[in-house]
């Protein structure tokens, strides 16, 4: 996108053009909100059934609805089914359900929404009929430009079943003169945004990725068939073996033969990845672009305790996504890890309640502190990040109760600042405590002893496996890298010199690395280049970095969905 694309696009969502209906919503955790999650299968028999683990394993990403629909290979144009509900997955799909859901093919969804209400209406896949038989459509990711576009579509005779930006894709498809193949690049070269999109008619599936990588997406395979998911914990709970993630600008083409047609729809200008993926989205078992989470955190609780040591007795996590930061910054400070909170898992999602005094109440129904462990200590709390600032004073004043005689509270992350212009659900920007306060203010807003963030250079650098001195390697310049940079290995660890083999013609990658890159109409140098900003992610709600600055000259909304 242009610098005067971008700017044209900030001005419409500074003028309320665009919105996010999922903004601004209480939330007992105040915890910024995955998008989605989407699951495909190819070419796999009962492909219902894998599905079902697949988006089990994706639960994470949405827990408001949920779909799959499938197809027969061997009769597809009387095979097309779909089954959708509001819930979970164990709770929507019955063996009934998955009984009447029989093919090879299948793509799946489980849904956060963002935006459009949460509504039956909404659950995804959106399953469509037009012209060349059937089309169903699932997403993880936001269209920011969706409002523009659906009113052009509306005053051309569109009629939209949902309040979804998703159908504004099934639209484009449908209306254009173009093959299935090119009318799908079209709509895709039409929208803005970030999103992983799976695509399936009677006869074709398409995988594709936005021109910036910023949502997760990846391509395993399962015998003679293949699997693609938002995350690769999904791979491997239905024991797929991990292919490559889908390149930005890229998408995918199966069932035209054997073989994958890969064509791309963008050029590949910046990968960007969504720094929130790394930091609190993703589950700890996942890859993204090569970096295990699990991993990468460690190593933010890590460069965390070098950047700001506290002498204490305790460290402990928020569950779940900053236990995996707490002990590591626990093995760099020599204190203790212990598990000084306690996160029931069996409250459901029922967490919205009708006052206050409720509320607070609710914080102990879903968190509690262990008060032998914490009771008369020096604790330090390490979590991923801090939004509004309510729940960061809930669980530092649940620490007090239960006898801790100091909090000082470690975040894994930079100051959330900013609301994401592409989508993710977050608040209004007077909202977020950190564009509106010092640190030394939001210490005192949360009731903390001390408070310190992570910096952006060592969130980029732990991130890619650099928690020492040094320049910071790109995110997924070491995928596949062997010799001094082994990813498969446990990691990306020091891929200096792999990185800059790739700038010089791809010595030193994983050959599978290169095929993939090959492929998708890449060459490594173009790869590596595109990955040299803030280490290949989106930083936006930290510093307004994408893909060129940000002014907020008035109090904004998040884009839509």
């Amino acid at each position: 996108m242009s610098a005067e694309e971008l700017s044209s696009l900030v001005q419409s969502w500074a003028d309320g053009s665009y919105y996010n209906e999922g903004a601004g919503r209480e939330d007992l955790f105040d915890k910024v909100r995955e998008e989605c999650g989407v699951f495909g299968v190819f070419g796999i028999p009962d492909a219902a059934a894998l599905t079902y683990y697949g988006l089990h394993a994706l639960q994470h990403r949405g827990e408001e609805s949920c779909g799959i629909c499938t197809v027969d290979s061997a009769r597809p144009f009387e095979s097309f089914k779909a089954h959708r509900g509001m819930g979970l997955v164990k709770e929507v799909f019955t063996k009934e359900a998955l009984d009447g859901l029989s093919g090879d093919r299948a793509i799946g969804h489980v849904r956060y929404s963002t935006s459009g209400s949460s509504a039956l209406a909404n659950a995804q896949p959106l399953v469509f009929k037009y012209r060349d038989g059937d089309l169903a459509v699932a997403t993880n990711g936001n269209l920011v430009n969706a409002p523009e576009i659906r009113a052009e579509l509306e005053a051309a005779g569109s009629i939209f079943q949902t309040t979804s930006d998703t159908e504004v894709i099934a639209h484009l498809i449908a209306r254009s003169p173009l093959d299935f193949v090119d009318a799908v690049k079209a709509a895709l070269q039409r929208v803005v945004g970030g999103f992983a999109f799976l695509i399936m008619t009677n006869t074709k599936l398409i995988a594709a990725s936005d021109p910036n990588g910023l949502r997760p997406l990846c391509m395993g395979r399962l015998g003679d068939g293949y699997v693609f998911a938002s995350e690769t914990c999904a791979l491997e709970t239905v024991g797929a073996e991990f292919v490559r993630d889908i390149y930005p600008g890229e998408m995918l083409i199966l069932g035209e033969g054997k073989d994958i047609r890969v064509e791309r729809f963008a050029p590949l200008k910046r990968r960007a990845v969504c720094a929130m993926e790394y930091i609190y989205f993703a589950r700890p078992d996942s890859d993204v672009a090569g970096i295990n989470l699990h991993a990468a955190r460690k190593r933010m609780g890590s460069r965390l305790a070098l950047e700001s040591f506290v002498d204490a007795d305790v460290v402990t996590g928020v569950p779940d996504s900053s236990i995996s930061a707490a002990i590591g910054y626990a093995e760099q400070t020599g204190i203790p890890y212990e598990l000084g909170l306690i996160k029931n898992k069996y409250t459901g999602r029922t967490f919205i309640q009708p006052s206050q005094e409720l509320r607070e109440r609710g914080v102990k129904m879903k968190l509690s502190a262990v008060r032998r462990v914490v009771e008369g200590k020096r604790v330090v709390m390490i979590d991923d990040s801090i939004v509004r600032g309510t729940t960061s004073r809930r669980i530092v004043n649940l620490l007090r109760e239960a006898g801790a005689v100091e909090v000082h509270v470690r975040i894994t992350s930079p100051p959330f600042a900013n609301p994401c212009f592409y989508g993710i659900d977050t608040p209004d920007r007077k909202d977020l405590i950190a564009s509106e306060k010092t640190v030394e203010e939001i210490r005192q807003a949360i009731n903390a002893d001390s408070l310190r963030f992570l910096s952006k250079e060592g969130f980029i650098e732990a991130v890619v496996g650099r928690v020492g001195a040094g320049a910071a390697v790109p995110v997924g310049a070491g995928a596949g890298i062997g010799a001094s940079g082994s990813v498969g290995a446990g990691g990306v660890g020091d891929v200096a010199g792999g990185a800059g083999s790739a700038a010089a013609g791809g010595r030193g990658l994983n050959p599978s690395l290169l095929e993939g890159l090959e492929a998708a109409g890449l060459t490594p140098a173009e790869f590596e280049a595109a990955l040299r900003i803030n280490g290949g992610m989106c930083m936006a709600c930290f510093d307004n970095d994408y893909p060129t600055p940000i002014e907020f000259a008035n109090a904004s909304k998040t884009c839509s969905c």
